[in-house]
């Protein structure tokens, strides 16, 4: 039987961090064994590279900025004219690349996966609304992370009967002795408790109310990521008192020996623009607590309130003091969750992921 020939175009590709990115790359590495493989995403410079990785051929394509966080990349279009891959697979939000995909006449079938909405930017969805309704009018399927996220989207609503849901997955490794030695170290370096938190530093993550909370919260966050609120954030600490005990660790490359070096990890997302939060699949992997937040999407159906963590609402300040302390607190509490999100964690496989892909991309080319 004739392998099929899949494309993926994408926004990055890792080692870029991001769920998006991290997705993607699990997506390949399921499909590569079973299928021709090729992904085309931006770079993150002015130069085109391609390079064999995960079993596909994946090009990044030369870039040069972005607008409203889109990454310019002109040569899309040329890459796209002329292929004749039997399935495309777009990664959106990326108006630029699907824009290109669709000027470009690509006769093969298309799959999207709808990541997140354009939130707050009404100037931008002008130019991008008609762009993603004319792909999601051509596309045989639109998958989305969580039925709570299709169902409260403007943008999906129109399309709802091509939605299919299938969550992220992600497999974590077990902790070598490297990682466990690093987080010893991580210990003995910062008083405890020590929280964790992670993700782009960015408006909708909601960090400036945890930073707020730990004016009433004992011990050391570590805040991994990097992003444009970098010196406002730093300056929210300040101004709560607690700058010597929050440490900016901007972008690392092992998050692993963090997580295994603290006692729960908070997710304190205020807007939908969270549609999943895969990393509270890797938090929960080693055996964390999530706090996490209410919102109109995955989140709070990942990590489970009364199951695996607390869920509080959304740029609430003092249910955040409240949760992180009851689970600083109580230790039976928090051994219980941690054991239990371990198992949750467990359910979100790479490869249960992969085969719903399968089975709808086998669906779609039938």
């Amino acid at each position: 039987m004739k392998r099929p020939s899949i494309l993926h175009v994408g926004k990055f590709y890792p080692p870029h961090p991001g769920g998006m990115e991290t997705h993607l790359r699990s997506l390949v590495g399921y499909q590569s064994d079973s299928a021709d493989v090729s992904v085309l995403v931006s770079n993150e410079r002015s130069r085109t590279v391609t390079e064999h990785l995960d079993g596909a051929t994946v090009t990044r394509l030369a870039t040069f900025g972005a607008v409203a966080s889109m990454p310019i990349t002109p040569s899309f279009l040329t890459r796209l004219h002329g292929r004749k891959d039997d399935l495309v697979h777009l990664h959106v939000p990326n108006p630029a690349a699907v824009a290109a995909f669709l000027a470009s006449g690509h006769p093969g079938r298309l799959v999207m996966t709808h990541h997140g909405d354009t939130l707050n930017r009404a100037w931008l969805r002008k130019l991008t609304d008609p762009i993603n309704r004319r792909a999601m009018q051509r596309a045989d399927a639109i998958v989305v992370s969580s039925a709570r996220y299709a169902d409260s989207s403007d943008e999906l609503r129109p399309f709802r009967e091509k939605c299919r849901i299938i969550p992220l997955g992600l497999d974590v490794p077990e902790p070598t002795a490297e990682v466990l030695a690093d987080a010893r170290r991580i210990r003995a370096k910062y008083a405890g408790p020590i929280l964790v938190t992670a993700g782009r530093l960015v408006p909708y993550k909601g960090f400036k109310y945890l930073l707020r909370a730990m004016r009433d919260v004992p011990g050391t966050l570590m805040l991994i990521g990097r992003g444009p609120l970098r010196a406002d954030l730093e300056r929210v600490a300040v101004k709560a008192g607690v700058r010597d005990r929050v440490h900016f660790l901007g972008f690392v490359h092992a998050v692993q020996p963090y997580l295994h070096a603290a006692e729960l990890f908070v997710m304190p997302s205020i807007t939908r623009a969270e549609s999943f939060g895969l990393v509270q699949l890797e938090a929960m992997a080693a055996g964390l607590p999530v706090i996490n937040t209410d919102i109109e999407s995955a989140v709070p159906e990942v990590s489970v309130d009364g199951e695996t963590g607390i869920t509080v609402p959304p740029a609430d300040t003092a249910a955040l003091v409240r949760a992180m302390r009851t689970l600083i607190e109580d230790d039976g509490l928090r051994a219980q969750y941690a054991a239990a999100a371990k198992v949750r964690a467990g359910l979100f496989s790479a490869a249960a992921t992969g085969l719903l892909h399968r089975e709808l991309y086998a669906n779609v080319l039938a």
